[in-house]
């Protein structure tokens, strides 16, 4: 073991504390560990310097991951591969003949009214795997009882486990973002225009702030004005109450819908929500009034970039055809029904392998999933544009 002297740093960081001395640089790397991948000369005893420092403990970094995607897994079937999709459209009223009644008129009663009935057909699936070998013969001689070799082996099924989350919790954004791109795409053709357009699908939150109240307020220091967050929470608030009324105005394909408190997903940038909690929540004793009634947040849609920046998290970067690509930031949440995307025929398995002439297993920790979007169904991006 390798020992150092820091009775120096130890009297220099009392006069800091105590307020006797200024801040001072501190070279702490005679102090922090920050570990080896292999023993070296150092890792002897310090009397006859030949005997090998033992392990005395061992942590296992073990820690589960639950992930944080939104929850939009449905269902699995065994058979069959195709979701198919059946709605119906709103039929027209007619003329109530019951309160027009001549005489000697005939009143066919045997018209036949043909329903309007589309359906959509989902027959795509995505899959991946990950494999893992293990083996138990060729790692006892590192570890000093069968219950540290069960904690060793239980890391590894861990360390598949997190990997299998974020690989899944991505593709959940994936298809949320997808949605998003369709939905601006729909009404801003390539996203061109839409920092000085907003529409019912595609609410432009800063637009509208700033055309009511005259002001000039940028993305980019929104987030940090009291008055726009108050304004941009009641303006989301309003479109749950909106959307639970039939309307053909919140979803890309023009159809007739509603989606129930009990159906709705609202999912909401993390910063957003931070925002409202320290501007709103805590400048009245009825925060019930301004709370925004989100379910679910996430830190970023894309990704985290390397700075976390606004510009990064709230942007998404998608190609949503052949010809078209929307690329663009200050998404601050969706709001959706419960049907309009999902994850469907989910079907998660392990394959084992064992190979007796080497003696260890395989593992092909196996995914396979549908993920779908509609169009049709109820789909609202609020963003800072």
């Amino acid at each position: 073991m390798e020992i150092k002297q820091i009775y120096s740093l130890v009297n220099g960081i009392t006069g800091e504390i105590t307020g006797k001395t200024d801040l001072v640089l501190e070279d702490l790397s005679n102090v922090v560990d920050v570990g080896k991948a292999i023993f070296d000369a150092t890792s002897v005893d310090n009397y006859v310097k030949s005997l090998t420092n033992r392990i005395g403990k061992t942590i296992f970094v073990n820690r589960a991951y639950a992930g944080g995607a939104p929850s939009v897994y449905m269902d699995s079937w065994e058979f069959g591969s195709v979701l198919m999709k059946i709605q119906a459209d709103l039929p027209n009223a007619t003329e109530n003949n019951s309160w027009e009644l001549t005489d000697g008129v005939s009143y066919d009663p045997n018209v036949f009214y043909k329903p309007n009935v589309s359906a959509k057909f989902y027959n795509s699936k995505v899959t991946f795997e990950v494999p893992m070998s293990f083996t138990e013969r060729q790692v006892k001689e590192s570890f000093n009882s069968a219950t540290e070799l069960n904690a060793f082996i239980s890391m590894l099924y861990n360390s598949v486990e997190k990997a299998m989350s974020v690989k899944i919790d991505s593709l959940i954004m994936r298809t949320i973002n997808m949605l998003t791109a369709i939905t601006i795409n729909a009404d801003f053709a390539g996203g061109a225009g839409i920092a000085s357009g907003t529409t019912s699908k595609v609410v432009n939150l800063l637009k509208l702030y700033n055309d009511r109240f005259g002001a000039t307020l940028t993305k980019d220091s929104c987030l940090t004005t009291p008055e726009f967050v108050r304004f941009a929470s009641m303006t989301i608030s309003l479109y749950i109450d909106r959307m639970s009324k039939m309307s053909t105005l919140f979803n890309v394909g023009g159809k007739e819908r509603f989606t129930p408190r009990d159906m709705l997903h609202t999912v909401f940038l993390s910063d957003f929500i931070a925002a409202s909690r320290a501007y709103l929540e805590s400048d009245t004793f009825h925060d019930e009034l301004v709370k925004p009634q989100i379910a679910e947040t996430v830190p970023y849609w894309q990704g985290s970039g390397t700075t976390y920046g606004f510009d990064k998290i709230s942007a998404i970067n998608v190609k949503v055809d052949e010809k078209t690509s929307i690329n663009v930031d200050g998404i601050l949440g969706v709001m959706f029904d419960r049907d309009a995307l999902g994850v469907t025929n989910l079907d998660r398995r392990v394959t084992t392998n064992y190979n007796p002439k080497a003696e260890f297993y395989n593992n092909w920790y196996k995914f396979d999933a549908g993920y779908f979007v509609d169009s049709n169904e109820n789909f609202v991006v609020f963003m800072v544009a």
